[in-house]
């Protein structure tokens, strides 16, 4: 009776990791935390990624203009069980309101986000280079044309 009993809560143990273990593809993208920057011709873009804890990091892009930071984006990059979602919110874009993109694609070097039902953009990825540098891209149709936005930054923190 006594094996019959372990046996049972044993096995039950058992199940109960293994159903509460999720898969953690948050992880995968730590390599993201830290401080990027965009060099372009109108100045440069920053864009800052810190781990919130284990299950979000939080990301904002932003430009300095003279001794203002001027943030137009905020993102949430969150792991709810097995799902991993981009969430960028623009102020002036969708009312204000957060977008959900579900990952479609990660390894250790590359994470693409989709949202079909967005308008633009419907892809946002990341594509890491070097430990040092990374391209993030958007892309999807706009007016019935394919549009495609890339940004090469380098680390600077």
């Amino acid at each position: 009776m006594r094996t019959k009993l372990f046996s049972v809560v044993f096995g039950s143990i058992i199940l109960c990791s293994c159903a509460t273990q999720h898969k953690q593809e948050i992880k995968k993208a730590e390599w993201l935390i830290g401080t990027w920057e965009n060099k372009t011709d109108q100045g440069s873009v920053y864009e800052t990624w810190t781990k919130v804890n284990n299950n979000e990091f939080s990301g904002k892009s932003y430009v300095v203009n003279e001794n203002d930071t001027i943030v137009f984006e905020t993102i949430q990059l969150i792991q709810e069980q097995d799902d991993l979602f981009y969430i960028p919110k623009v102020e002036e874009q969708n009312e204000g309101l957060p977008i959900r993109f579900a990952l479609n694609t990660i390894s250790d070097s590359v994470f693409v986000f989709k949202n079909t039902q967005h308008d633009f953009p419907k892809i946002i990825s990341y594509s890491k280079i070097n430990a040092d540098s990374l391209v993030a891209e958007i892309s999807g149709t706009q007016d019935g044309q394919e549009l495609k936005q890339t940004f090469p930054m380098k680390r600077i923190e």
